[in-house]
Formats: structure tokens, C-alpha cells, sequence
């Protein structure tokens, strides 16, 4: 019953999906930082959500009918909104195109969150029940078939870690290294509050850079026309902000076109959420991972590019987050919105936006790419 209903949901997605995490794993290489290996970095990234809320994140398990007559996947990102209340998005898999399968809103009761409701299944209303506790989220529903018989069932689902392929990617050889923990010698402030003449985000003992609100934006000395730009970046933990006030910044290549960073998790994935090329175009698929979680961008852009008639075209971006292709050279006519660079020519530095929230960014790295030709 809800096995029908979910893959009636997801085959149009599954394939593409598929292919797209194949093609990233094949030409992507994922390195761990130095002196962490992916078991290290998958404990520090449950960690920083454990301190940050234990019932937010992604969940992963399967559903059963009670009579055993069917069974299936069954996924949920937990969502903390604040004041104990949460929103859970339930799917038959990750990295799902908008709306998920169903969604329930949850609050927390001593050490438990309750996400009870009714929702509605294509033609059918399901009663849910279920709990997260004890390193759990378990439910049980019940409901009438297409045969109008009554049905029920439980699932059960455990925290998982799904981290970046490309996180910790060392630059390649060639490459200009922007930031690798120790200074800001590649950077520099831009419209700096009267008296600042220095950078004053925060150098931690992660390795990381961190915003100092409202002290300036930065951007990179060295300026810059076709590049491949990987950088990481991870938003605060802020559940009762809501829209552009949650985890914002940006990053912007040649101080003028910006690929949007914000605490978008589990939200419907528009042109101004994260992924977004701001206002210009909205991710295939909203691939943001929970607030503490480090997370990545591997940008390729292209002052022009070439169309299918051979013809250059205007500046063109391809954006992989956390490894899943979400924009393939898309068209960027003009500079997006507050773009410190309103010029449309020549090159540009990259300039990472503070925006008032304490984002961290990590390992950033620049290829300089030949001009595209006809």
C-alpha cells in the first residue's frame, strides 16, 4: 500500500538520481581533511548534531504491514523549528524532488519528540503514530487500501550521517590554494565599517574560518575569469530563525555571481535557498545536509560559454552540492542581487558574503580553466 505509493512518488527521480551520484563518484575523488578519515568525520558530524539537537536530521529505516504482506524503504529528515517543536519529512529515499511523500509536525515531550497526524496519500488518509526516543524514530499506521479493507503497520528508522563525496578534496596540481586553515594572506576585506582595515572573521582550531557579524564581507586579492572552485562551508545551528535570517551567506565568483549558502534543510529548494544561483535559477534537488554538518560546493564557471549551434553564449555556472549535480551550465545574464561587482566584464575575485551569521567556511581551493571556444 505505501510501497505503491511511494515508488509512484519516486521512479520518475530514481534514475536520474542514480546516474548523477555514479557520475560524481567516478570523477570525484573524496579525501578526508588532514589527519581525518571518513569514520572520524562521520563521528564528528553526529556529534555536532548530537550537541546541537539529537532528534534533528536524517533518518533511515523501513516500514512493514502488520499481516506481512509488504514491506519497504522509508526515510525522514527531522527538522527543528524551534521552542521543541520539529517538522518531519517522510520519502522512500533521499534526495527526493519536491513535495515529499508526506510530512508531520512534531513536538517534544520530556526525551521524546511525538509526530503524530493524518496525512494524505494520494486517494488514501493515513493515521500516523510515532516517536523519536532512545535512538529511535519509530511509528506505527494504519489505513484503507485500494481494496477497502483496513490496513496496519509500523516502521522504525535510526540516525544516519550522509556526508559529501568531495569533502576534504585536496587541490590538484595547478590549483591555488585560498584557504587552508592558517591565514587570510589570499583575502581581504571589502566595505569594511569606518576603521577596519583587516580582515576580522575568526581564524577557530577546526581549521575554519568563521563570519564576524557585521565586520565586512570578504574577497580574494587575486582576481579570476574560468575557474573550478571547491569550498565547504557549514551553517549555525539557528531553529528558531526562519527564511534568509537561518545560516546566511553566499559565495560569489567574480564578486558577482552568487551561489546562495543558508540553512535550508529539509525546505523545498528555491532560487534564493541553498543551491540557489540567487534569484536566477533554483536547484535541481535540494541537496542541504542539517545545520553543524559540513557540507560543499564544486563550482565550475565560465565567463562564456558555447551553445548547441557552436556560438558563445554569456557566463555559465555548473554547481555540484555535496557531490550531486544541481545546476548544469546554467546562464547567468547579469550580476544576482547584492553582488558587490555590478560590471559585467573582465575578472573578479571570489567573495565569500557575511550576511550576519556566524558560517564557517573550510579548504578553498581555485583551478584556472582555458577559455571556453566555439
Amino acid at each position: 500500500m505505501v510501497s505503491k505509493l511511494i515508488k509512484q512518488k519516486n521512479n520518475h527521480s530514481h534514475f536520474l538520481t542514480f546516474a548523477i551520484l555514479w557520475i560524481c563518484i567516478l570523477i570525484l575523488t573524496p579525501l578526508a581533511p588532514a589527519g581525518l578519515d571518513k569514520d572520524q568525520m562521520i563521528w564528528e558530524a553526529r556529534k555536532a548534531l548530537e550537541n546541537a539537537d539529537s532528534f534533528m536530521g536524517d533518518w533511515q529505516g523501513g516500514w512493514s504491514l502488520d499481516d506481512g504482506t509488504n514491506s519497504g524503504e522509508l526515510v525522514a529528515q527531522v527538522i527543528a523549528l524551534g521552542k521543541g517543536t520539529y517538522k518531519a519529512n517522510f520519502n522512500g529515499e533521499f534526495d527526493y524532488f519536491w513535495p515529499p511523500l508526506f510530512e508531520l509536525s512534531g513536538r517534544r515531550e520530556d526525551a521524546a519528540v511525538q509526530f503524530n497526524g493524518k496525512p494524505e496519500i494520494g486517494n488514501m488518509t493515513l493515521d500516523i503514530q510515532s516517536t523519536i526516543g532512545n535512538g529511535k524514530f519509530t511509528g506505527k499506521f494504519k489505513g484503507i487500501g485500494d481494496d477497502g479493507l483496513e490496513r496496519t503497520g509500523k516502521f522504525s528508522m535510526e540516525k544516519v550521517i550522509r556526508l559529501s563525496p568531495t569533502l576534504g578534496a585536496k587541490p590538484p596540481a595547478g590549483a591555488m590554494v585560498l584557504f587552508d586553515g592558517k591565514n587570510f594572506n589570499a583575502w581581504q576585506p571589502i566595505r569594511p565599517r569606518p576603521g577596519i582595515k583587516s580582515i576580522q572573521w575568526k581564524l577557530l582550531d577546526n581549521g575554519a574560518m568563521e563570519v564576524k557579524p557585521r565586520t565586512s564581507s570578504i574577497i580574494t586579492k587575486k582576481k579570476y575569469t574560468n575557474v573550478k572552485l571547491h569550498i565547504e562551508f557549514r551553517s549555525p545551528f539557528m531553529p528558531d530563525a526562519r527564511g534568509q535570517a537561518r545560516g546566511n551567506s553566499g559565495v560569489y565568483l567574480q564578486g558577482r555571481y552568487e551561489v546562495q549558502i543558508l540553512d535550508s534543510y529539509g525546505l523545498e529548494g528555491l532560487d534564493n535557498e541553498c543551491g540557489g544561483i540567487y534569484k536566477v535559477a533554483r536547484p535541481r534537488v535540494n541537496m542541504c545536509a542539517p545545520p553543524t554538518q559540513w557540507q560543499t560546493y564544486d563550482i565550475t564557471f565560465h565567463t562564456s560559454g558555447v551553445n548547441d549551434s557552436g556560438e558563445k553564449t554569456g557566463p555559465r555556472m555548473t554547481v555540484l552540492h555535496n557531490g550531486v549535480l544541481i545546476h548544469d551550465m546554467v546562464s547567468v545574464s547579469k550580476p544576482t542581487t547584492a553582488a558587490p561587482d555590478p560590471s559585467r566584464s573582465g575578472p573578479g575575485g571570489i567573495y565569500l558574503q557575511d550576511h550576519g551569521n556566524l558560517v564557517q567556511f573550510r579548504n578553498i581551493w581555485v583551478v584556472a580553466l582555458p577559455e571556453a571556444t566555439p
